[in-house]
């Protein structure tokens, strides 16, 4: 189960019908906590944690499976996935799309597996959470307070298994850290909109960008070199190089660009003569706006003249005929 917290848990990973957290022990772990839990074609529940799941997919996740597949986004995104929204908020997602009666992972066999080393974050993560907490919403990664809990399921006989790690053993084992690295600005994004609560809602419109520049990277790089998108932001030659052909890269550049565009977050600025165009048309917009309340002023003053005149009143002294 995958799991994150600013300050809340963001959850990448639920059985379905089930969103009780009983199953999570009531312990903070660190990376020198023990673990004992192994999983293999012997437990006896085996691929059991494969079925009747909801897995939300990351970007990184989306890249990683789409090149194990050489599919293109849309490929992909058609045949593997269904659309959801990213927990308790309005921004759109990918969930694995579950096949077949037993509503299985597209991925799984009874021999385990089929995309095992591009298996999703939340896959690697289980049996164990991880949480981090910003201290009054503040953005300093040192400030953050992380801890990491455990997750125990009764069907699960992984726990039974003789193996014993350390949490950070365990993470390592799976390649949790660079997921973990890759998902990390992507859960920021998350978190912030959570921040906003339900009173502030998504445009149309910047729901569609949320979801191009996550799960569609063909798409965003067209949008980066073939838009006015660089008319408007500067971005240094060096990161253009690396974005034309490097999609993790284009990856990260995305989550930046969302948090600015979105959340008013550092990291792009706009081109000067773009904001002196802006203000010129928000000083027109208001000139002509001004202009029009003036004639409108003008045309009410020439409507309330007329009528008095009909009725033989002065329009200096409308009481006096």
């Amino acid at each position: 189960m995958a799991q994150s917290e600013r300050p809340k848990q963001h959850t990448v990973y639920t059985k379905k019908g089930n969103t009780n957290p009983s199953n999570i022990l009531p312990q903070k772990l660190d990376l020198q906590s023990s673990l004992q839990f192994e999983c293999h074609p012997g437990v006896s529940c085996f691929t059991a944690c494969c079925h009747t799941i909801k897995i939300i997919l990351t970007p990184y996740d989306i890249l990683m499976l789409r090149r194990r597949l050489g599919l293109s986004a849309d490929e992909f995104i058609t045949t593997y996935t269904e659309p959801t929204y990213l927990e308790k908020t309005d921004m759109p997602g990918l969930q694995l799309k579950l096949m077949g009666e037993k509503q299985a992972c597209p991925f799984v066999t009874p021999e385990g597996c089929t995309v095992y080393t591009d298996r999703p974050s939340a896959c690697r993560y289980y049996p164990v959470g991880m949480a981090d907490f910003h201290e009054g919403g503040i953005e300093d990664e040192e400030a953050e307070e992380k801890f990491f809990f455990l997750v125990k399921e009764p069907h699960c006989k992984g726990h039974e298994e003789p193996k014993h790690w350390t949490i950070g053993e365990w993470r390592a084992d799976q390649g949790v850290d660079v997921r973990d690295e890759m998902n990390k600005e992507w859960l920021r994004l998350v978190m912030r909109r959570k921040s906003f609560g339900q009173q502030a809602s998504l445009s149309d419109a910047a729901k569609r960008m949320f979801f191009m520049a996550t799960t569609d990277l063909d798409t965003f790089r067209s949008f980066i070199f073939e838009s006015s998108f660089l008319d408007t932001y500067e971005v240094d030659q060096e990161t253009l190089d690396r974005i034309k052909t490097d999609d993790v890269a284009l990856m990260l550049f995305s989550f930046s660009y969302l948090a600015n565009s979105l959340f008013g977050a550092p990291g792009l600025h706009i081109r000067e003569g773009k904001i002196k165009e802006k203000v010129a048309q928000l000083q027109q917009q208001q000139n002509e706006a001004l202009k029009r309340a003036e004639q409108e002023y003008e045309e009410l003053r020439s409507e309330r003249d007329r009528m008095l005149a009909e009725r033989g009143q002065s329009p200096e002294n409308p009481k006096k005929s």
